[in-house]
């Protein structure tokens, strides 16, 4: 059984103890393209999440620096992380070298179809979706889920979630 973590947020989408939907995407990792799926990136622990409204801009280049500085403390924890946003993939060719710093994926959804599924729309902008971010449990059980326009926040809860989940699961990752 899965420790879950509130976070308290402006608005979380899916709830923690939800089963995050899986997702199938085009992704790219130092602008080198390939198909990510979520199922595959569990089987080797837990995987965060985090929707973001558009690359290159600031506060999602912030939210990217942020992620790509903390990805030591995430890969301790056995966590892999994942950014989807609906811009096309030749676009995250060039944010994933950049902002991401070729550290960790990120996923085209360019139909807006994972960014929906996660509730995660930004309500008052088309084909953008809101920040929110989510950790996942290996067996795809959300264990915390945060949503704030303002980038900062976003990495701690979700390190602190993956932690609180270790704790309880010593010997899983």
């Amino acid at each position: 059984m899965a420790t879950l973590l509130a976070v308290p947020a402006a608005h979380a989408a899916l709830a923690p103890g939800a089963k995050a939907p899986d997702f199938d995407a085009r992704a790219t990792l130092g602008g080198k393209e390939y198909d990510a799926s979520l199922a595959k990136m569990l089987k080797s622990g837990p995987v965060v999440v985090y929707f973001y409204p558009a690359a290159f801009t600031k506060g999602c280049t912030i939210e990217a620096h942020d992620f790509a500085d903390a990805l030591p403390q995430f890969h301790q924890l056995d966590t892999q992380v994942i950014g989807i946003s609906e811009d096309p993939i030749a676009t995250l060719d060039k944010f994933s070298v950049s902002a991401c710093q070729s550290r960790f994926p990120v996923a085209a959804d360019p139909d807006g179809t994972i960014t929906q599924r996660y509730d995660a729309k930004l309500p008052i902008r088309a084909h953008h979706a809101n920040r929110t971010s989510y950790a996942i449990a290996p067996d795809g059980t959300i264990l915390a889920a945060y949503t704030a326009p303002d980038p900062d926040g976003h990495v701690s809860r979700m390190l602190d979630a993956v932690r609180t989940w270790e704790k309880a699961h010593p010997t899983s990752g």
